[in-house]
Formats: C-alpha cells, structure tokens, sequence
C-alpha cells in the first residue's frame, strides 16, 4: 500500500480540499498509472453531491473521476499488454467478476458484480474505490487502455465516458453512409455524437433549443441544424431518420422526436433526466419505431472506439483547468458553461 496525493469531498455540501488516500501496491494482474489527466463528467458532479442518493448514495470521502489518461509507471508480473512509459487510459470500471455471461460477451458494464472507478466497494483495501482526481491509481490489465500517441491527452480523457456513451450506440445501430442520424442536445456528451455521426458517414442532423450553438454545431460536423421549439422546422422532418441519439438530460417532448423516425427507426437515451419523461406508445407502434437506452460499453469496444478516434482525429473539445477550479468547474457545468468538458491538468496536483 502506497499514499497518493488526491482532491477529495467530504460531505454532499463541501468543498473540494486536498487529501491523501491509500492505493494498493500492484498485484501480479495490475498496472500502476500516473495521472496526467482527468476529464470531468456531470457524474462527478451527482456523485459528490450526493444526487443519486436513492440509486447509488454516495460514501465519503469521495475522490471522484472516471476519464483518466496517464502513464503506466509500473507493471506486475503477468502482465502482457502494457509496458512502464506506455499511454493509458481508465474508464468507468475497474473490475468485474470475468465469468458471468454479460462479462464473456464483452459487456462487462452490465456485470452484476462490476466494480465503478470510485465509490464502490474496494476488495482490495475496503472501503470504496477512489477515483482519478488523483496523481496515480492501480487497476487491473484488463480494464485498462491503449491511449494512441497521436491524440491530445487532455481532449482524450473524456472519452473515457463521453466518448465510448455516444460511440456505442451510434455503432450498434450502424451509423454510416447513406444513414439519416439526428443527435439531440448539444453539450459534453452531444458534441461527441456529431463528432462520431459525421465520421461514420452519416447525414447528421442536431437538435438545440439554443440559436447560438448552431455555427458551433456546423463547426463540429452537423450536416443541418434545427431548432427544437421550432414545431415547424421539427415537422419537416417527420418520418424521416434512421436513428437518434437523445443527449438531453433536462426535461423536454420525447414524443416529438419519436415522431422524427422513419419505419424501424431508432431512439436511444444517453441522457439522464432525473423525472421519468411521457412516452405515447401510439407514436411506437405505428411505424414499428423503438426507444431504448446505452450506458457506456465494454472494454473491447471502449479500446475500438479509442482507434476510431486515433484514425480519424477525434478527441473532446475541452477546457484545461488546474484541481484548484473543481468546485468552480461543477458551479459552471450546472449553467451549462464550458464548451464542452472540463479535463484536469493533473500535474497541478503536485503544487499541493
């Protein structure tokens, strides 16, 4: 066991103070990361406050962080994959049990004994995991990923979640070429949609309330951009896409893009309102459309969708901030005002 510097929190009202947490030394299996950096989800934000207290309650203290980027500083014995100096990258798991059925197909985030980056239950030291908002952490080989030397470390750290959160379903509905795709909202996890949509082909069509972010949509691959509380523009394209990806998080009509799918078109959920949102089962049936929901993706789609990004250049558009701002970083993702994810120099940690 080892010390590690980290910014932690230690009520749902606190603010972020430095700390120090225990890591455990590298088993046979494990590799040990030096953080460089860490992106900053909304998740964090729910978490240290304690906002899904009634699904998940939060343990504290609490080291947040689940889009880590680092450098691998040592390895144990069996590993394989890794070598000391090699990029890596750390997502929302950290382990899982390897032998259920969702595990063996590759879908390791739907393990009934899957083990979240931070605040779940650590078999190794006890307590709950701690996450990336820290200067290093152990994690076991497989959970662990190739991070492709041509991408910016900081614009990659959120694809950790944001990015595998929008790749996975956008791939399981194959996107591509001569494929219609509306992506709805236009924030952290949105602008990582157009991004992907645009690069596998697709005429990508976004959906904002907000006139201002339409250049900015077009800037990032949008083919058309429409604005949402338009009833007219919404309506003339009723029937017409293969798929949507909802980003949305706030309440808003889920029946008015319903009503955009074409037959056996698609809507998916990645976006998650805190109140159930209406749903007119007439608007499912005619036309054979369906609704359903992604959470992120399993390790080996995780490390495809880093190489997607690798060949074709994509990473998050991010703001660079020192630990210090974290609190400040949650009051202005609660106003929606980044454009469009925070990522932590982690090297700011070493002041403290």
């Amino acid at each position: 066991m080892y010390s590690a510097k980290a910014y932690s929190v230690s009520s749902a009202t606190s603010p972020f103070l430095p700390a120090t947490i225990d890591r455990r030394d590298p088993g046979a299996d494990d590799v040990q990361i030096e953080i460089l950096f860490c992106g900053v989800c909304h998740s964090d934000l729910h978490q240290a406050r304690n906002q899904w207290s009634g699904v998940m309650p939060t343990v504290y203290p609490c080291v947040p962080g689940h889009e880590i980027v680092g450098r691998i500083t040592k390895v144990g014995s069996r590993v394989t994959k890794f070598k000391i100096g090699d990029l890596a990258a750390v997502g929302c798991m950290v382990d899982s049990d390897g032998v259920c059925p969702e595990c063996k197909a590759g879908f390791e985030q739907f393990c009934a004994n899957g083990v979240f980056t931070y605040n779940s239950p650590d078999k190794h030291l006890s307590g709950v995991t701690y996450g990336g908002y820290s200067d290093s952490i152990v994690v076991k080989e497989h959970f662990v990923l190739r991070v492709p030397g041509n991408l910016d470390l900081a614009g990659a750290a959120p694809l950790l979640c944001a990015g595998i959160t929008t790749y996975s379903p956008l791939r399981r509905h194959a996107v591509s070429k001569g494929k219609k795709v509306g992506v709805a909202g236009l924030g952290g996890l949105g602008h990582m949609g157009v991004k992907f949509a645009h690069a596998l082909g697709a005429h990508t069509v976004v959906f904002t309330s907000s006139p201002g972010k339409i250049e900015d949509a077009r800037r990032l691959g949008a083919d058309e951009v429409v604005l949402s509380n338009d009833a007219n523009a919404m309506a003339k394209h009723a029937g017409s896409f293969d798929f949507i990806l909802d980003t949305v998080s706030a309440p808003h009509d889920l029946n008015s893009y319903i009503h955009l799918l074409a037959r056996d078109g698609n809507i998916t959920m990645v976006g998650a309102p805190e109140q159930p949102l209406p749903v007119n089962i007439f608007g499912l049936l005619f036309r054979r459309r369906s609704f359903s929901g992604s959470l992120i993706g399993g390790i080996a789609e995780t490390q495809e969708m880093l190489d997607f990004c690798s060949q074709h250049n994509i990473v998050s558009d991010v703001e660079v901030i020192p630990i210090q701002k974290i609190d400040e970083a949650y009051e202005r993702l609660l106003r929606s005002d980044v454009k469009y994810r925070f990522s932590i120099d982690m090297a700011s940690l070493k002041s403290e």
